[in-house]
């Protein structure tokens, strides 16, 4: 396992939500095939939030998008152009380690991105 040491992350996961499993799935296959994340990962939910002053709930699909910190940004401006909430939810979260070859894959499928 391979562990940052650097003063800040080399990758991170990158998330956000989507109505439906086709909307969710087009946004993942876009974003890495324009290589601005190595895999994104689709998968159903439940959600309970705060919108407008009532308490919501939805069945949602969250996508995880694994790529490079560098490219959080322009990933970030990509899913917000082309989603169809108001305020999508967007974190960045860092990724402290991993295995060797995965993150030497992760790197690989990004590359020319940044």
């Amino acid at each position: 396992m391979t562990t940052n040491q650097s003063a800040g992350p080399e990758f991170v996961v990158v998330t956000t939500t989507h109505e439906s499993e086709p909307l969710a799935r087009e946004l993942a296959a876009a974003a890495v095939a324009e290589r601005l994340a190595a895999c994104a990962q689709v998968y159903p939910i439940g959600s309970v939030y705060r919108w407008a002053g009532a308490v919501e709930q939805a069945e949602e699909w969250r996508v995880d998008f694994k790529t490079l910190a560098e490219l959080a940004d322009g990933l970030a401006e990509f899913v917000t152009e082309r989603h169809s909430y108001q305020t999508p939810e967007l974190l960045v979260v860092p990724v402290l380690g991993g295995s060797a070859a995965y993150l030497d894959w992760l790197r690989t499928e990004t590359a020319g991105s940044a």
